[in-house]
């Protein structure tokens, strides 16, 4: 039996193990599925050998919504896997099995007798750690497996499933385009990729049709049935929480425990999952995983720590990892319904160099009183605090940098002091999060 990942730093068996992998190919992201491939073949399949599979890919929403289904899935008491990334904190968080977090001994055997059939050869750290994850599902008994892609889609390493039950595609827009393509039709291409021939998909809330078009064109040559969102199936808020409605049912629910009005779309969108599924979610089901439902570092209210005890009496403080244009609009929405109480908003922001800072600012701007910028600790690749400043006030922000987070709350709350008690957002990147949550405990 599997045991579930003690809440303490990961052991330095594990670490040696992770260090190796991450040694096995020059290139961080190489997106091919030869080398998975080979490697699942020496392993004997496993990704033959797992439960039934929810497949989902997106440019935002993608995790949350696998919170939301994980969340239902688990309200209605059936065991479920889950696989997504990045982690936040500790590797760990990658791989849930039947409802815990792996443990270290038992990581580090499944990634140690990985290792050993690879044999040395190339291989990029999430393709061998994605093969570990198909290891250890194959051997532990669920009803269901939630998989999350890591980039893209078509060429990404867990596209090696032949016939997932359910293909869920979230909400697209630009990112990763040294890798996807520069266009809205080259992203949605490749996220469509986990679409297979005869198996349903199901599609999100899009902010552009050419969208909708390339997911309908990609089923229709695949004989794939696709479900769309406003046409086949929707999810809006009401007063007391949001209303879905398919063609066969029409709920009435609850407000979902994660904060913002894009998850009522997420929340649709594995709502929508649920008649797919071969196992029974019902409607109570669906209730208690919408107040149940967690999913850090999305607009997660940070209460205790030395973070927050750093914030003057009556302050909150905000932790968000949205890191591209489409993150920056609906952080901008929920900027503007939090300003209607007439309380400023602070930011803390750090964004990785791969990253567009300006298409993430401007929508923000008009809702932020100050915003003092940061490096993301241990990150290469992170935008200097400096420059992040200097992306901030061209977008239209009153910024400064600052040495690290903690300075850079430290300052805003000296500067707001004397105010009317204020929000604080720290947000930027899902690595700048994981530092914070790391550090604030």
């Amino acid at each position: 039996m599997i045991k579930a990942a003690p809440l303490v730093p990961s052991s330095p068996r594990l670490e040696a193990a992770l260090d190796r992998m991450r040694q096995l190919h020059p290139v961080v992201i190489d997106l091919s599925l030869g080398r998975i491939e080979r490697l699942l073949a020496r392993l004997g399949h496993p990704e033959r050998r797992l439960p039934p599979t929810v497949h989902v890919a997106g440019t935002n929403g993608k995790g949350s919504t696998v919170a939301f289904l994980r969340a239902f899935a688990e309200a209605a008491g059936h065991r479920t896997h889950v696989y997504t990334s990045p982690h936040l904190v500790r590797f760990n968080e990658r791989i849930r099995l039947a409802g815990s977090l792996i443990g270290d001994d038992d990581l580090a055997d499944i990634l140690e007798e990985v290792e050993r059939a690879n044999d040395g050869d190339p291989i990029t750290f999430f393709e061998v750690t994605t093969a570990a994850a198909f290891l250890a599902f194959s051997r532990v008994p669920a009803d269901l497996l939630i998989l999350e892609v890591g980039l893209g889609g078509r060429l990404d390493a867990t596209n090696v499933i032949d016939a997932p039950v359910v293909s869920l595609l979230t909400r697209i827009s630009l990112d990763h385009i040294q890798f996807l393509g520069p266009t809205l039709t080259d992203i949605a291409g490749e996220k469509a990729g986990i679409v297979k021939a005869g198996r349903p998909a199901i599609a999100g809330r899009q902010a552009d049709p050419v969208v909708e078009q390339v997911f309908a064109d990609r089923a229709a040559a695949l004989g794939a049935p696709l479900s769309l969102h406003g046409r086949d199936w929707s999810v809006t808020a009401t007063d007391t929480g949001l209303r879905f409605q398919d063609a066969v049912r029409r709920l009435d629910l609850p407000p979902p425990a994660l904060i913002g009005a894009h998850q009522i779309d997420n929340a649709g969108l594995a709502i929508a999952a649920t008649a797919h599924l071969p196992l029974v979610i019902g409607e109570q089901a669906i209730r208690v995983g919408l107040a149940r439902v967690e999913w850090p570092a999305r607009l997660q209210r940070l209460l205790r720590g030395p973070l927050p005890d750093l914030l003057p009496p009556g302050w909150d403080l905000f932790l968000d990892g949205g890191h591209n244009d489409s993150a920056g609009e609906v952080l901008a929405r929920q900027l503007a319904a939090w300003g209607a109480d007439g309380r400023p908003l602070d930011m803390v922001f750090g964004m990785l160099g791969s990253k567009r800072p300006l298409d993430f600012l401007r929508p923000l701007a008009p809702h932020v009183r100050r915003l003092r910028a940061v490096a993301i600790p241990g990150e290469a690749n992170s935008v200097t605090a400096d420059d992040a400043a200097a992306f901030a006030r061209e977008a239209g922000m009153q910024a400064g940098s600052a040495g690290d987070v903690a300075g850079a709350v430290a300052d805003l709350a000296r500067l707001g002091r004397d105010g009317a008690p204020a929000r604080l957002l720290i947000c930027g990147s899902l690595y700048l999060a994981g530092t914070v949550l790391a550090h604030n405990g």
